[in-house]
């Protein structure tokens, strides 16, 4: 029984991350959010930057995000090396959480499962930071190559800027899919006391960034910018 309870709280894990990440795209399409309302600001900085003839502010812009997904892409792998450290000591793991929560059991193989999703957690976590990373870098290169734009044509303005503050949006879902591994895994940690509040957990994480990304006080603050 304890099995089953196990499967059906790791399907409704799955299910609430991939089913949350699927609903924030499509419900941006449509609605504003944090995703939305910093893409319109992405596109005004694009067609400010083209407009100036010092870039470095632009520049030190990009500096600053890569610095700041470079910090947790570092940190995903500080963390993935605390995992595979816990996974080979199970056995004491156990044996802490039998005297934590003496109501439950637990096995060695059950202990390096859960491990092992968070593991996977944080692989897919590191994935994505290093990839926003990468197009950060991107970004870096687009500004560096951008034309004079007061010596373009509007259309061709507006089309350098649609394209460049693309690739910074990309960046930007990169990094989000990572900290949303980020905040999923912290609901995982409740599997260790009890598939039930894993499941409980999992629904109050999704709520927490669902409040955030569409409900929250500096999403109303950027729609009146």
């Amino acid at each position: 029984m304890a099995n089953i309870i196990d499967f059906i709280a790791v399907i409704w894990f799955f299910g609430l991350w991939v089913g949350y990440t699927l609903f924030a795209k499509h419900r941006a399409k449509s609605v504003s959010c944090l995703s939305f309302e910093l893409r319109r600001k992405r596109n005004d900085w694009m067609q400010n930057m083209l407009l100036r003839d010092n870039k470095m502010a632009d520049v030190g812009l990009i500096s600053t995000l890569e610095r700041n997904v470079t910090f947790f892409a570092s940190s995903t792998l500080l963390i993935l090396a605390g995992l595979l450290t816990a996974m080979a000591s199970a056995d004491k793991l156990s044996v802490m959480l039998t005297n934590l929560v003496p109501w439950a059991s637990y096995s060695e193989g059950a202990i390096q499962l859960k491990l092992l999703l968070l593991t996977f957690i944080f692989v897919f976590a590191f994935f994505q930071f290093t990839w926003s990373l990468r197009q950060y870098g991107f970004c870096g290169v687009l500004i560096g190559a951008a034309p004079d734009g007061r010596a373009m044509a509007a259309e061709e303005q507006q089309l350098y800027a649609n394209r460049a503050a693309k690739v910074i949006d990309q960046a930007g879902h990169s990094f989000n899919y990572g900290l949303r591994a980020i905040y999923f895994s912290l609901s995982a940690l409740a599997w260790f006391i009890d598939p039930i509040l894993f499941m409980v957990a999992s629904v109050l994480v999704m709520l927490v960034m669902k409040q955030r990304e569409f409900h929250s006080k500096v999403l109303k603050a950027l729609k009146e910018c």
